[in-house]
């Protein structure tokens, strides 16, 4: 492809992005979200609601700061399953796992994947003995969201996404430009948050027009190679079974399995809930 044809494929796909979102322009709403961020108050750790309706929850993720519900998510019949009932109940489905190095490799489009079954899978990591295992991530397992009741927080959501593997699975810094609520099922993970604005200092790359990433790691910082890196809020949060957090729109993240984990998330495809005041974005 000429890099003619790739800048009118590009174009393409963000006008497309921004038809499906309802916006007039992806760029726009990027800087919007970039711009409403820098009046949020600074926090230092993530609070903890309990169970809202959707009509609160909307309210709350229009202050455009993230924060966790409890109470919901270990009410689904998902959460009371066992790792034994993935290999006994579903260790057929077909999945794709990310391997080899895919921390580095994260937002390119030939990064290793191997298919194999559920079952497979799991007696893969079971043996494994690397520092970065094979991690099952961003897969649509609808036979596990038949098991899920999610709550009608956010317009337009795209399909639930599921993410299973043992401690030391990671998803390296990036951000969405999308609104995301992410459940945790089982296991426990870390997340490091930063707040939009502060892309300035985290030496962002496009990966797409919702999707950018970040090659600074705030779990091993290196300031040498990324010295603006030491002006970005970094807020921690560690996410328990049962709990559902809300990561709104430009939200940068970094996830890691402190055990062996289930989660599953799903983003919205709608103005973000920060920006629900902005008339000017909508398009008409």
């Amino acid at each position: 492809m000429s890099p003619e044809d790739a800048i009118v494929e590009k174009r393409a796909r963000e006008r497309k992005d921004a038809l499906v979102r309802g916006v007039t322009s992806i760029q726009e709403m990027r800087e919007a979200i970039r711009c409403a961020a820098r009046d949020l108050p600074t926090i230092s750790a993530v609070p903890r609601i309990g169970t809202l309706d959707a009509a609160a929850f909307c309210k709350r993720a229009a202050e455009g700061l993230p924060f966790v519900v409890t109470g919901l998510v270990n009410r689904w019949p998902l959460s009371i399953l066992t790792p034994q009932t993935l290999r006994d109940r579903f260790g057929e489905l077909h999945v794709r796992a990310r391997v080899g190095d895919y921390v580095n490799t994260a937002f390119a489009p030939d990064r290793a994947m191997q298919d194999m079954s559920l079952l497979a899978y799991l007696d893969l990591v079971a043996d494994n003995t690397q520092d970065l295992p094979p991690y099952l991530g961003n897969l649509e397992l609808r036979e596990l969201n038949r098991l899920c009741y999610w709550p009608a927080y956010l317009k337009k959501m795209g399909p639930p996404r599921f993410w299973l593997g043992p401690s030391g699975t990671v998803t390296p810094l990036h951000c969405d430009y999308d609104d995301n609520i992410f459940a945790q099922i089982w296991g426990a993970k870390r997340i490091f948050l930063s707040p939009p604005h502060h892309d300035e200092f985290l030496y962002p790359r496009e990966a797409n027009a919702v999707l950018f990433g970040s090659p600074f790691n705030p779990e091993a910082p290196d300031f040498e190679k990324f010295p603006l890196a030491r002006q970005a809020a970094m807020i921690e949060c560690i996410m328990q079974p049962g709990e559902l957090l809300y990561v709104p729109a430009g939200w940068y993240h970094q996830v890691r399995a402190l055990t062996f984990s289930l989660s599953a998330n799903r983003w919205a495809r709608a103005l973000p809930l920060a920006l629900s005041g902005d008339a000017s974005l909508k398009a008409g």
